[in-house]
Formats: C-alpha cells, sequence, structure tokens
C-alpha cells in the first residue's frame, strides 16, 4: 500500500510553508487564488487525506489533563504536581491526578481510563516498575492516537514525545566535586537500581567527577537500594564495614537514613562525614543536621511541563500529528548547603 502523502511533503515540493498548504485546502482568504489551486490540484493528484483521528481529537477538546505519577508521598512529586496545577488553572484547564505507586499495571490502566475521552493530554513520570520491564507500549498507543504526551523527570528515549528533566549528570558531578574540594577523599554513593534512568545519570556524574579529580573509583562505595523501601540491615552493614568520609545519595530520603546510622554508629556529622541528597523537600531541611541538597525544583518543572503539553494541544490543526516537532527542556539544579557539609 502507498504511503500517503503529507502537508509536510506538499509543502516541501511545492516549495511553500506548512501553514499556506493547510490554510490553502481550507480555502482560506488569505492564500492566493492561484496558489490554493495549485496545491489542491497537487493533493487531489496524490490523494492526500487529513488526520481524521487527531483532528477529532482537538474537536472534542474536554480543558482536562491527566497527570500520572509514580509517587504522591514524595515530596518531588508533589511539587511538581503543584507546579502543573498552578499553570493549568491560569490557562483554563483542570488536572486529573492518578498514582502508578511505582506499578506497570497501575500505570497502564491509569493511561486507559484517563483515555477513554476523559483528558485532552498526559504528563507523566514512568514507574519504576515501568522502566524495569522497559516496556512503553501503552505511552506507544497513545501516541499513535494523536493524543499529547509530555514525560518529566523519569523519561526514555525509547519514546518520541517532549520531556523536561533536570540535568542530573551534571548536579550529581557538582555535588561529588563540592565533597573533593572539601577535602573529602573516600565520597560513597547510595544509590538505587540501575533500570532508573535518573539514579544510572547521577552514578555516571559521582564516577565522572572522581574521576576527573584523580580519585579511584571504589565499587565497594557503592550501595544499592530498592527504590520504594530501604533494606536497613544492608545500609548498616554498608556503614560497619566501610571506611567513607562523605556520601552522595540519590534522594533526600535515603540521605536521611544514611546519617541516622551513621549517627547510631559513633559518627559525627560533618566533621566525620559529610551528606549531600537530592530532592530538597521538607525532609532536608528539617533533618538533623540539616541536609546539604540538591534542588530539583519541582514546581519549576511542573510549570514547564503544562506550558509544552498545552501548547501542544491548542497548536493550530495544520500541522498533523506525524509532523510534530518534540523538544526535551533542562532545568538546572541549584545545590543547596546545609548542616551536613558545613563545618
Amino acid at each position: 500500500m502507498k504511503k500517503k502523502i503529507t502537508l509536510k511533503q506538499i509543502a516541501r515540493e511545492l516549495e511553500v510553508s506548512i501553514s499556506t498548504v493547510s490554510k490553502a485546502l481550507k480555502n482560506s482568504k488569505e492564500i492566493s487564488r492561484d496558489t490554493t489551486e495549485k496545491i489542491q490540484a497537487f493533493a487531489k493528484l496524490y490523494h492526500y487525506k487529513p488526520n481524521n483521528i487527531a483532528l477529532s481529537l482537538k474537536n472534542r477538546r474536554t480543558k482536562n489533563i491527566g497527570v500520572i505519577i509514580p509517587d504522591i508521598v514524595h515530596h518531588f512529586f508533589t511539587t511538581v504536581f503543584r507546579g502543573i496545577e498552578k499553570y493549568a488553572d491560569t490557562r483554563g484547564y483542570n488536572v486529573i491526578a492518578c498514582v502508578s505507586d511505582e506499578s506497570f499495571e497501575k500505570e497502564v490502566i491509569n493511561m486507559e481510563m484517563l483515555a477513554n475521552g476523559s483528558i485532552d493530554g498526559f504528563i507523566m513520570a514512568l514507574s519504576a516498575e515501568t522502566q524495569r520491564k522497559n516496556d512503553f507500549h501503552h505511552l506507544m498507543e497513545i501516541l499513535d492516537q494523536g493524543m499529547p504526551l509530555v514525560l518529566f523527570d523519569r523519561v526514555t528515549d525509547e519514546v518520541i514525545c517532549d520531556k523536561v528533566v533536570i540535568n542530573d549528570f551534571e548536579s550529581a558531578y557538582m555535588a561529588t566535586k563540592k565533597l573533593i574540594e572539601d577535602g573529602r577523599k573516600r565520597i560513597a554513593l547510595i544509590t538505587t537500581e540501575s533500570y532508573l534512568n535518573v539514579s544510572e545519570k547521577r552514578a555516571q556524574g559521582y564516577c565522572n567527577a572522581l574521576k576527573d579529580h584523580g580519585l579511584e573509583l571504589d565499587k565497594n562505595l557503592i550501595l544499592r537500594l530498592p527504590y520504594q523501601f530501604e533494606d536497613e540491615k544492608k545500609s548498616e552493614a554498608f556503614f560497619a564495614s566501610t571506611n567513607m568520609d562523605a556520601v552522595l545519595c540519590v534522594n533526600e530520603i535515603f540521605a536521611v537514613r544514611a546519617m541516622r546510622i551513621a549517627q547510631a554508629n559513633g559518627k559525627k556529622i560533618p566533621e566525620d562525614i559529610s551528606f549531600i541528597g537530592f530532592t530538597d523537600g521538607i525532609i532536608s531541611k528539617l533533618a538533623n543536621p540539616a541536609l546539604t541538597s540538591i534542588a530539583q525544583h519541582g514546581e519549576r518543572m511542573g510549570n514547564v511541563a503544562a506550558k509544552m503539553l498545552i501548547e501542544k494541544i491548542e497548536q493550530d490543526d495544520e500541522i498533523e500529528q506525524e509532523e510534530a516537532t518534540y523538544k526535551t527542556e533542562v532545568i538546572e539544579a541549584t545545590l543547596i548547603e546545609r548542616e551536613s557539609t558545613i563545618n
């Protein structure tokens, strides 16, 4: 079967813009008669058909956005949701939130439920199980239907859509470099399983910072823990058997629990051992001592994600789904110094 011609191909062949082609096919008075006749004749010759699925989705807007987050307890995800809701409200959109609870099955069920005429588009972070399974068929199906999607924080290169992330690699590099400049030589990393893209990028930043500053990577200084719960015995054994003078943690929960174990082992923070964690939520601020953190600016991330999605929802019909362009916005993280690294 011959592949159908698209607006972009017509525009390229006739050396005009996609907008001109779209308007000519709608008999817009903005386009000259000669140009309109030429475009319509070319479209007829090559049996051009508009993307009816995408158009029908645009014509039945609900002014609702579906948001799926992996964990409602995690401070970072709640701040992202706050950013999404604040921006959506300024544009007259409602937000429907679902929690996947790190489950692939719940993520699929949530998407199927919301995509059944309830919303105009999705904003979501992938569940841990989805990343572990490396199965993204449900996202592909949504995109194939012409439903816009924005992924944030936990994303994948397998899905071509708009994305919002922080500079995970550079942030971990910056945190590790700060510890090195503070005179720390035995810097540990407490992270999650490598299938979580954010954790793996942070681990890479940690490793590169050590290498660039002449410190040898010691795999005995890396502790990998399950994402949703900490293996207390494994953590205690790690601190009891490993000599370290600093710890970088990929989230604030790991960091605060690790500080408690270090203190129970008689270590003074930060005199004997320094700590840095990601997130910069309430836990970081109220910890004793207060935790030096990488602020991920979740509210800003949510704001950007909502803006990207609504712009995609409201873009002119003239650009078909298959001609859409996608971008990745990178939010710059910030190092917030507190008592866990300041003597």
